[in-house]
């Protein structure tokens, strides 16, 4: 079964973390630069943390380079 999250990123933020906005929604804040994929890939661990499942059933599938990304969970 495959569910889509909406996420917006806020990158070089002082403290990182995932907070809930709406019911498919949510806010990321990550410490790294948005060079190399470094930013996407916290993204990634961090929403797998929170949401207490695998990073590899999560995938960016539209904006890798923006700040609204939207983000497929693989269950």
């Amino acid at each position: 079964m495959k569910s889509y999250l909406t996420v917006k990123v806020h990158v070089r933020a002082a403290k990182p973390g995932v907070e809930k906005t709406g019911e498919r929604e949510y806010k990321v804040s990550v410490k790294a630069a948005p060079t190399r994929g470094k930013a996407n890939a916290e993204v990634i661990g961090l929403l797998a943390q929170h949401l207490g499942i695998a990073r590899s059933q999560l995938k960016i599938v539209r904006g890798e380079t923006s700040r609204h990304k939207l983000v497929v969970v693989d269950l």
